[in-house]
């Protein structure tokens, strides 16, 4: 759509894994080094693990133009399989017949496959792509096929791809014999904020017309913040980057233009909406706490004004609700067994009240705390309007 305008002869950032644009950065650079050495030199397994769109398969595609034509070689990319379904996906790469035929009789022709290829100055491969899905036991499967070797030299080479998981599982203590015999392993990292640069005008020079495209200062550390240098992502704000440009029919990616399209690909990230998600619930829950602790209270406020209602009730009955709690009675002198039958008569009530309000009797170390919740409680009461007291 815009390559015409830009000048370009195909679309600079597109996410096809295209060997032709491939960056040697210095890790994609050493990678690509040692596979072909332990290809060259026929170790048995060979470990190569990156985070998701750091230019995995890319590598292996790079490295499939460069393998000897003697060197037959099995890809498999679906690893969500049985043990028996990937022999069975093995033996058909290597163009073997597979149907109708057990495991015993797979891998019995496997064999012969094999030492009759080796016989005639041959060798043979097998890449597994994704081998982070592989479970265990099917590691350890790989691992018996790599059994298969003559007195000098392996008959089976394989090449283990996948995310940072896989050197997780290879860990694993059931797995120290596959593990002992991974000769080479690698690792591709993210780019740097430099490399990323680079990357980005190797990609355009790669497409056609790296003149013909200018960033505004600031717009490369955006890219870098955005992606974390992870060609993938590098590639998906770059083409929608390229593609707001045509809209505007400017040349120049601007900082408007960057960040406008960083924060709508930040809002489309499968994280960012999992992140949305989880504030919504968070909100929803604290809502429904809220919601709770209001009814609470209002069951309490509700309790306690019927308790009050009640007791001042019975307190008209025997003199007024201030005398009986203030002490301002008749009787005055402390030792006046009046006064006593009136602080007494004042404590029951208070526990009254409280039980009322709350449901249960008055701790025997909280008293006046106790006293105190009810005396703000019977205030809260007068302010919302719910009652007038003498």
């Amino acid at each position: 759509m815009y390559r015409s305008f830009f000048g370009f002869r195909c679309k600079p950032f597109q996410l096809t894994p295209d060997p032709e644009f491939l960056f040697m950065s210095k890790v994609h650079k050493r990678a690509l080094t040692y596979l072909n050495y332990g290809i060259r030199e026929n170790f048995g397994f060979i470990l190569v693990t990156g985070e998701i769109g750091t230019g995995k398969t890319t590598i292996i595609r790079t490295l499939l133009k460069q393998i000897p034509q003697e060197i037959k070689v099995a890809r498999i990319n679906n690893t969500r399989v049985t043990p028996d379904q990937l022999l069975s996906m093995v033996n058909e790469d290597f163009g073997l017949e597979t149907r109708g035929k057990d495991k015993s009789r797979m891998l019995g022709e496997l064999t012969d496959f094999l030492i009759s290829h080796y016989a005639e100055g041959g060798r043979a491969m097998i890449i597994i792509d994704e081998a982070q899905n592989l479970s265990p036991e099917i590691l350890e499967e790989v691992r018996l096929l790599s059994n298969l070797e003559t007195d000098k030299s392996k008959l089976l080479q394989v090449i283990l791809i996948g995310q940072p998981e896989l050197s997780s599982t290879l860990s694993r203590d059931d797995l120290e014999q596959l593990r002992q015999r991974i000769t080479i392993s690698t690792h591709i990292s993210p780019l740097g904020r430099e490399e990323t640069e680079d990357y980005i005008k190797h990609r355009l020079k790669v497409a056609g017309n790296i003149e013909n495209v200018r960033f505004e200062k600031g717009v490369m550390d955006v890219l870098f913040e955005f992606s974390k240098g992870i060609p993938r992502l590098i590639n998906i704000i770059c083409e929608f980057s390229l593609l707001a440009a045509f809209t505007d029919r400017t040349n120049i990616i601007s900082l408007e233009i960057i960040r406008d399209v960083a924060q709508d690909l930040a809002n489309e990230r499968p994280e960012s909406r999992a992140a949305a998600l989880n504030v919504r619930q968070s909100n929803r829950e604290t809502d429904e706490r809220i919601r709770k602790i209001i009814s609470s209270i209002h069951l309490r406020l509700q309790n306690l004004e019927a308790g009050i209602n009640e007791i001042y009730n019975a307190l008209n009955k025997i003199g007024g609700y201030k005398n009986c709690m203030d002490g301002t009675g008749p009787h005055k002198n402390e030792n006046d067994p009046g006064r006593k039958y009136e602080l007494h008569k004042r404590e029951y009530l208070r526990k009254i009240m409280f039980r009322k309000a709350f449901g249960k009797p008055v701790p025997s170390a909280a008293g006046n705390e106790a006293h105190d919740e009810l005396d703000e409680g019977i205030k809260i009461i007068q302010h919302l309007g719910k009652k007038s007291f003498p």
